[in-house]
């Protein structure tokens, strides 16, 4: 199995689909501003990976305004040859394109990237990709694929950049998704459908930021049909809820209908209970859930695959329908800022999507959709 693969269902035939994860870029809302902007400064910096010429990559930076519109942060685009993304509020990190080291940038009181270091795995035959934080940005994690796929947590020295390595959890072919981390930082949480087996899984963060697997089994809906549901990724809100996408087969794994977003909650000890059923499941309109985000206030939920659609979460209740479908462009990866923006790419449309998300409604921001050649990872620093 190739990395970055998922699996969803449309038309009823499985079709496997290679993704830069949304999930993949777990940063916190929490702890991601050092500085507070002035009034008429930027609400948050905006940084997209961009593959030039086939053969390498550069970093494209943004301001963007209390409107959601974009400008170039000074010295954009950087000439930096890294893809997948994450950063806390003083770095930004990218894999580089062979898969083999990860480079650290500090990020400039205007957003400006600088590079500062690089760490190199010492682990051989396979590659890194799909970075992701804890809520503080004290930890760095990488999912490295061989035959399997495990999960890599470093330590971050603050003050240089450097990355030190943790500890190598050792996973399998399913784990190929980024984690979510709940609202304690304590407990974070993916799921996948590998060869049709469905599994919910979580992890345990320890004090130093290593991680260890989850003794847990998490309940699945019935199927409508007496089938069952493939999982796919997590995506927390700021307290102790999950959304997770369920796609519906019946007994044969034919498709059953479109894929729902079921709710589960983390008690003490990091066990998942539901009250989701088929009847009270929200379905999408996207044809499958490739990549879903949870803005920072809990209260809304970005779907996306062949389309994007914003849904109302409301904790521990069911998931409740927003908007249709605010574009047909296939997306393939979403996040939010504090200011109530949603940002979108599509490598296949090479466009940038922003919209402004009220409780009234939702509008695409002055100059969007912006034109980026082939963009391939997504990451936001808000700045209020």
């Amino acid at each position: 199995m190739s990395r970055r693969m998922s699996v969803w269902f449309a038309a009823g035939i499985a079709i496997f689909v290679s993704t830069v994860l949304a999930s993949a870029q777990v940063t916190s809302s929490l702890t991601e501003v050092t500085s507070q902007p002035s009034s008429s400064g930027p609400v948050a910096y905006v940084y997209v990976s961009s593959l030039v010429g086939n053969a390498s990559d550069q970093v494209l930076g943004y301001q963007a305004a209390a409107d959601g519109s974009l400008t170039p942060i000074p010295g954009s685009p950087f000439a930096f040859n890294v893809s997948s993304l994450a950063l806390n509020g003083a770095w930004l990190f990218g894999v580089n394109r062979a898969g083999q080291k990860i480079g650290s940038f500090s990020i400039g009181p205007n957003g400006a990237l600088r590079y500062r270091d690089q760490y190199t795995t010492s682990l051989t035959g396979g590659s890194l990709y799909d970075l992701f934080l804890d809520h503080t940005g004290a930890s760095l994690y990488a999912i490295y694929y061989t035959t399997n796929n495990d999960y890599l947590s470093h330590s971050i020295d603050q003050e240089t950049g450097q990355l030190s390595f943790l500890n190598d959890l050792s996973g399998g072919p399913d784990h190929n998704v980024a984690l979510s981390f709940i609202g304690n930082n304590q407990f974070a949480y993916a799921s996948s459908c590998y060869h049709f087996t469905p599994e919910i899984f979580g992890v345990q963060r320890a004090s130093n930021g290593s991680l260890s697997y989850l003794n847990i089994t998490p309940p699945f809906p019935a199927e409508k049909s007496g089938g069952f549901y493939c999982p796919w990724a997590a995506a927390a809100d700021p307290t102790n809820h999950l959304a997770i996408a369920l796609t519906p087969l019946n007994a044969n794994w034919g498709s059953d209908g479109p894929t729902q977003l079921a709710v589960y909650t983390a008690d003490s000890s990091g066990n998942l209970t539901t009250t989701s059923t088929y009847q009270n499941m929200p379905a999408v309109l996207t044809q499958g859930a490739q990549t879903y985000w949870m803005s920072p206030s809990g209260k809304y939920l970005a779907v996306a695959g062949s389309g994007l659609q914003i849904f109302h979460f409301n904790g521990a209740n069911p998931i409740t329908k927003f908007t249709g479908l605010l574009t047909t462009d296939t997306i393939g990866q979403v996040y939010w800022d504090n200011a109530n923006h949603l940002y979108a790419i599509s490598y296949s449309a090479n466009k940038l999507y922003v919209f402004s998300v009220t409780a009234t409604g939702v509008t695409q921001a002055p100059g969007s959709p912006h034109t980026i050649t082939a963009p391939q990872s997504l990451i936001v620093l808000p700045r209020t």
